[in-house]
């Protein structure tokens, strides 16, 4: 498993780019984190398995 983050590179509507933008600066998130938790929704609503990142033990898990 990669220890790095990888960076995922998308083309949006500018007015939607800014509407979504303002939205998580008034629920006090960053669009990162908004995006990550949505592509975690998206995995787990198709019953994707996937590695996470390990732990501060320094065990890995895997989501099911």
């Amino acid at each position: 498993m990669e220890k790095k983050t990888a960076r995922l590179t998308l083309l949006i509507d500018p007015h939607k780019k800014r509407a979504f933008e303002q939205l998580c600066a008034a629920q006090d998130l960053t669009p990162s984190q908004v995006v990550r938790q949505l592509i975690r929704d998206y995995l787990s609503d198709h019953d994707v398995a996937y590695e996470t990142r390990p732990d501060l033990a320094g065990g890995a898990s895997e989501k099911t």
